[in-house]
């Protein structure tokens, strides 16, 4: 259980999350994340890498019951700042990262992938924000990333989530495959992407992301205000109790 770091194959790093059921992270799991990342990314024998998930999902987003255990406010903090280096680690890798996606990609998940420069779906994966269904705003930035902006806001307005077959439509996942081929189908990619110069590879990723519009990290970071401050205004309890719902009036 947890998040580890495989070379199955040259110029290629593995890394897989493991926290059963469904792969919910609790606080340090986002940083242990953000720090294999990294580190993959970091070292000149890789070139691309490949994200991926063991288990029922890709990513459920933030332990929730980590937060619910804490009378304060000292894990929500910890997710925000645990997600934001996560994402951010994806976006500022130093070489490509392919996300390999099966079940659900929620919450944060959409984070990972948004931030990826790659995606590689089964059929049975599903892209969502359930945000407002659990107290909190969050990674519209990254969705964005994924559909077109209407649909974006119509997708985290109420909670519906998107097939890969739909972003596949839209052009941000690479290819549609059946779960059993998933990982396969991911590995086709980062090799072929692995087999490019490494001196040159890192130099179009840092092109790359220097022409994108809007600054990731610092967009997410605004977002995270606002779910900060629906916590301590106590909005955020209220919507987990009622699981989303208006309150009667």
């Amino acid at each position: 259980m947890g998040v580890s770091t495989s070379r199955p194959t040259t110029g290629v790093a593995l890394v897989t999350v493991d926290f059963p059921p469904v792969n919910a992270l609790p606080v340090k799991g986002w940083y242990a994340l953000a720090d294999a990342v990294r580190t993959a990314g970091r070292d000149p024998e890789v070139r691309c890498v490949l994200l991926t998930a063991e288990g029922r999902g890709f990513n459920a987003g933030v332990d929730i019951k980590e937060l619910q255990r804490d009378p304060g406010h000292t894990a929500l903090i910890g997710a925000n700042s645990g997600c934001a280096e996560a994402f951010a680690a994806v976006y500022e890798c130093e070489v490509p990262v392919v996300a390999a996606v099966a079940g659900h990609c929620l919450g944060g998940g959409i984070g990972l992938v948004g931030n990826a420069d790659a995606i590689v779906a089964a059929e049975d994966a599903v892209f969502g924000l359930p945000e407002l269904d659990r107290g909190a705003l969050g990674a519209a930035t990254h969705l964005a990333r994924l559909v077109p902006q209407h649909l974006m806001r119509a997708l985290y307005y109420t909670s519906r989530t998107a097939t890969a077959a739909e972003l596949h439509a839209h052009g941000s996942v690479w290819k549609v495959v059946s779960r059993t081929e998933l990982l396969v189908s991911a590995m086709e990619l980062a090799e072929e992407i692995a087999a490019k110069d490494g001196s040159l590879l890192r130099l179009a990723k840092a092109a790359l992301n220097g022409i994108d519009p809007v600054d990731v990290r610092r967009s997410y970071r605004f977002e995270q205000g606002f779910t900060f401050e629906a916590n301590l205004s106590g909005v955020a309890d209220r919507v987990r109790d009622t699981f989303g719902k208006a309150a009667e009036r």
